[in-house]
């Protein structure tokens, strides 16, 4: 049986990419596991961790999402758990995931030393499983490399069955491998890969947003895929907003006051792919009409204009379920630019 565990030094590296990347290109059942859940998520009374949800979902996992972690906050595994009943409840997990599958990924949380006190970070997680560690790690040049040696000359690996590393989001992969492949070399560490920057997968949807904002659907759900990359606050008139050039640009997410009625009828006459009206004011009748006619959709959340904004700058562009494109874009890339079998093997 195969245990993959996939970490990362830092935040958004890239590592459920990498695992739906890998799964879609093996012949093979998969298993999946986050023990330590970080992106929660709340739904019907359940709590899961969005990675899981997607991964379930996207290789049809009989396992449901919530049982796919061991626990979501450092107090509460610190009160249920110690070190040999975290092992024994992990190493069950992963029995229970082998059952149905031939490769296991389990992912580890925001960094290496994410859960280390409650014995569920990536390095810890290896040792208990006997499975291979593969760290991805992303960034610019020098500062990716400072990673690269962390790792190597700080990283405590004695025990652990550690793959390589998997470098993402590299602008230009030439010159990447042309200055430091070498110097990664001696350092003795093995690059499993190398993959370009996507700007495809920094874009996200309406139907992310849900999630993210716990939004409410006004109408438009079956346009929840439109693809959004551009933001435009609506804080003005809707005729300055008109004279806005950034106002101008395609496939925006407008965000304003549900009573901001000219700048929503701006918004739906021009391209764009969400409006998220703001302070929990619903829109009038006739205008969740014409949104529902253009197809766009109308989101409401209870936040005030700036939380939302600033809400929405801050996040990670994830994937979700039915972004099939993105998904295939990925399969095609790590196919091209990660050594699976090197992995596997």
């Amino acid at each position: 049986m195969n245990r993959i565990i996939v970490g990362s030094v830092g935040k958004s590296a890239g590592k459920t990419s990498l695992i739906v990347g890998i799964g879609k290109n093996l012949e093979k059942k998969i298993g999946y596991l986050k023990p330590f859940g970080e992106r929660i998520l709340y739904r019907k009374k359940r709590l899961w961790d969005y990675d899981s949800a997607l991964v379930a979902s996207l290789f049809d996992l009989k396992e449901r999402p919530e049982d796919m972690s061991i626990g979501f906050e450092h107090s509460k595994l610190r009160y249920m758990y110690d070190e040999k009943a975290t092992r024994e409840k992990l190493l069950g997990s992963v029995t229970g995931a082998e059952k149905d599958s031939e490769v296991v990924f389990i992912e580890g949380g925001s960094s290496l030393w994410y859960g280390a006190s409650v014995h569920l970070d990536p390095l810890t997680i290896a040792k208990h499983t006997g499975g291979k560690l593969v760290v991805v790690v992303s960034g610019q040049g020098a500062s990716l490399m400072d990673d690269i040696v962390l790792i190597k000359k700080y990283i405590h690996m004695e025990g652990i069955n550690f793959a390589g590393i998997v470098v993402n989001k590299v602008p230009d992969i030439e010159n990447f491998k042309e200055v430091y492949q070498h110097e990664i070399e001696e350092l003795g560490v093995n690059l499993i890969g190398v993959v370009p920057h996507m700007p495809e997968l920094t874009t996200f949807s309406a139907e992310y947003l849900v999630d993210y904002l716990f939004a409410k659907i006004i109408c438009g759900e079956h346009a929840l895929t439109n693809k959004i990359e551009n933001i435009f606050v609506g804080a003005m008139s809707g005729d300055a907003a008109l004279r806005n050039p950034l106002f101008a640009k395609k496939n925006k997410l407008i965000i304003t006051s549900g009573d901001r009625t000219d700048m929503i009828i701006a918004a739906l006459e021009s391209d764009t792919s969400c409006v998220v009206l703001t302070n929990g004011i619903m829109p009038q009748p006739n205008i969740i009409s014409k949104a529902s006619h253009r197809n766009i959709p109308l989101l409401l959340v209870n936040a005030d204009t700036y939380q939302v904004a600033k809400q929405i700058d801050t996040m990670d562009p994830l994937l979700t379920r039915n972004a099939q494109e993105k998904i295939e874009l990925l399969k095609q890339n790590i196919k091209k630019y990660v050594r699976i079998n090197d992995i596997l093997a």
